[in-house]
Parts: structure tokens; sequence; C-alpha cells
């Protein structure tokens, strides 16, 4: 049976001046099945194009504090005991950093795991 799941598209905003972005990871949690997930994939080629003096050893790091919150556990810091939906939560909350969470959107699956690789084939690849 399906069950309610929410995802949020990862992107990275070189310039928050300009508002362009990339792409870059996609998060999901699904309350019922105590899921929380996040894949990511940095196209370096395509991000140095679009923002050739951008830090990408910066957002590799940002990017792996977002993984290791998903995961959660020490590796993770302090928030790493929170819930599932608390660490969703905090990940989604808008910030002005180089690497932001779009908007949370819902959707309906079987499998967040296997919905996780289908978004990030569909919104980052």
């Amino acid at each position: 049976m399906s069950t309610v799941y929410e995802y949020s598209v990862l992107r990275v905003i070189p310039s928050i001046e300009r508002g362009e972005s990339i792409n870059v990871g996609v998060t999901v949690y699904c309350r019922a099945l105590d899921f929380l997930g996040c894949r990511t994939h940095l196209d370096e080629p395509r991000l140095l194009a679009f923002a050739p003096t951008l830090d990408v050893e910066g957002v590799r790091i940002a990017l792996g504090a977002v993984e290791a919150l998903c995961c959660g556990g020490e590796r993770a810091g302090q928030a790493g005991s929170e819930s599932p939906g608390r660490r969703f939560r905090w990940l989604t909350a808008p910030r002005s950093t180089i690497v932001q969470p779009g908007p949370v959107h819902p959707g309906l699956t079987d499998d967040p795991a296997a919905e996780l690789d289908r978004l990030l084939d569909l919104l980052v690849h």
C-alpha cells in the first residue's frame, strides 16, 4: 500500500544575487516508515562551467553534512539523535548558504528508498 512521503531538492546557488541554481541532490522523508534519506550527485564540470570560482570542495563538505544528518548517529553531531522528522524539517528550513533546500513536495510511494533514486535521476542527473 502506498504511503505519503515528502521530498526536497538540494541545489547549489553560487550567487544569491543572481538567483541561479543547479540541482545536486534530493532528500526524502516518509513518516509512516520512519525513513529519511538523501542522495547527491555533483557534476563538477557542469558546476564549474556555471560558476568558475565556486569552492567545489566546500560544496562537497556541505553535501556530506546533509548526508550525515540524514543518516543520524554520532557522525551527524548533536542533531543526530533527533527523530528523522525533526532532522528533515531542519534540513529543509530556508537558509542563506550556497547549498540550499528547495520547497517541500509530497508524493505517494511503496518504497521511499527507490523513490529517492527515482527522484535523483529525474531531478538531478
